[in-house]
C-alpha cells in the first residue's frame, strides 16, 4: 500500500472560523481563567514533573518502562526502530554516560554508531539518566521512507541531584527489504524562553486539562509560537483534557515528502494524541469523540484539521483532512 503525505502546511488560503471565540477566551484567560483537572500520564510513566528548562527535582531518578506500539498502528515496526534508538541513547546507569557507551548501546540495535553524533540534548553530560518516550508520532510516513516524532521525557542525574528534562526528536528512516533502519536524529530545539510569555501562553501553562511535554512548553515559553496556538489550546480545554505532543520544534520542516512547508516550525499549529485520556490511535477510543474534537478544532479558528477521520464539512473544502501519517493525532493548523 502507497501512503501519501497529508496536506497539513498546505498553501490554499482559507477562512479563519470563529476568530471571535478564541478571542473572547485569551481574554477570560487574561483574567485568570484556568480549567480543573489532572494532567494524565502514558501508562506506566514517571509522575515526576519534568522541565525543559531543566530544573533540579529531589529524589532518585525515577522508574520508566519501555514504550511499545500496538497493532493498531498503520506499521507497528517503524516506530518500535525510533523509539528504541531514543530509548538507548537517552538513558543509561550509573558509569556507561558519554559517547563511546551510546554508541555500543546503539550498535547493540545493529544501527549505525553515527547517529549518536546527531543526539544533541539527547544525550547530556550527566552520571546516569532515565528516559520515558510519551508518545511515537508519525511526522510522515510512505512506502519506503518516515518520520517518527519521539516525545520524552529525561532525568538526569549529576552526583546527588536530579535534573529533569526532555525533548522531542524527529527520527528519520528508511525501509531496507522489509526491515526499517534509521538514517538521521533531528532533536528539538525550542529556543530560549523569553522574559514575559504572553497572556494566553501564561494560562495555558496554569491550566491542568493542557498536559504539555518538555519540548513543547519550551516552545510556547519561547515566545516563537503565535497566539492562535494557545488561544485554541485554552477554547479547547473548556470542553476537554487533551496531551499535546508537538508545537513548533521536533517537527520535519515540510509537510513530509513534500517541498512544503509545514506550519509547525513556523509557530502556527500543535498536535494533539490523546483526548479525555483516550489515544487517538487506540481503536477503543470512541470515534464521536476525535470526530467532535476536530470539529471543535475547527471552530476554534483552525483552517486546517487533520486525524484518522475524514469529516465532511467544513468551512472550505479542505478544512477536513485525514491520512496514514495522521492515524495517530490530531493536527491543528492556523493561517496566523
Amino acid at each position: 500500500m502507497t501512503r501519501q503525505a497529508g496536506p497539513e502546511g498546505g498553501t490554499i488560503e482559507r477562512r479563519v472560523v470563529l476568530r471571535g471565540a478564541a478571542g473572547a477566551l485569551l481574554g477570560a484567560a487574561a483574567a485568570g481563567c484556568t480549567g480543573g483537572g489532572s494532567p494524565r500520564h502514558t501508562p506506566g510513566s514517571p509522575s515526576a514533573t519534568a522541565s525543559p528548562t531543566g530544573s533540579p527535582v529531589p529524589g532518585a531518578l525515577p522508574r520508566t518502562t519501555p514504550w511499545r506500539p500496538t497493532s493498531a498502528e498503520v506499521d507497528p515496526e517503524v516506530k518500535l526502530r525510533a523509539v528504541q534508538l531514543v530509548e538507548a541513547i537517552g538513558a543509561w546507569p550509573a558509569g556507561k554516560g558519554g559517547t563511546a557507551a551510546a554508541e555500543a548501546r546503539v550498535a547493540a540495535l545493529r544501527l549505525p554508531t553515527g547517529l549518536v553524533g546527531q543526539a544533541g540534548t539527547l544525550l547530556p553530560s550527566a552520571d546516569a539518566a532515565a528516559l520515558q518516550v510519551v508518545d511515537a508520532q508519525y511526522g510522515g510516513i510512505l512506502t519506503d521512507a518516515s518520520s517518527v516524532l519521539v516525545v520524552c521525557r529525561q532525568w538526569t542525574r549529576h552526583g546527588a541531584r536530579i535534573v529533569a528534562g526532555g525533548t522531542t526528536v524527529d527520527v528519520r528512516l528508511v525501509r531496507t527489504g522489509s526491515a526499517w533502519t534509521v538514517t538521521a536524529l533531528h532533536p528539538a530545539q525550542p529556543g530560549a524562553a523569553v522574559g514575559s510569555p504572553s497572556a494566553a501562553v501564561r494560562a495555558v501553562l496554569a491550566d491542568t486539562r493542557i498536559v504539555l511535554p518538555p519540548a513543547a512548553e519550551a516552545d510556547l515559553r519561547s515566545g516563537l509560537v503565535h497566539d492562535s496556538v494557545p488561544s485554541a489550546m485554552l477554547w479547547l480545554a473548556r470542553t476537554y483534557r487533551m496531551e499535546v505532543s508537538v508545537v513548533r520544534s521536533g517537527h520535519p520542516l515540510n509537510v513530509f515528502g513534500t517541498n512544503r512547508p509545514s506550519d509547525h516550525p513556523r509557530g502556527r499549529a500543535f498536535d494533539v494524541w490523546r483526548i479525555d485520556g483516550r489515544a487517538v490511535v487506540d481503536p477503543a477510543a470512541p470515534r464521536t469523540l476525535v470526530e467532535r474534537f476536530m470539529r471543535d478544532a475547527a471552530a476554534a479558528g483552525s483552517y486546517n484539521v487533520g486525524g484518522p477521520v475524514q469529516l465532511s464539512g467544513g468551512a472550505t473544502s479542505g478544512q477536513f483532512f485525514s491520512d496514514d501519517t495522521h492515524h495517530d493525532h490530531v493536527h491543528i493548523g492556523f493561517l496566523r
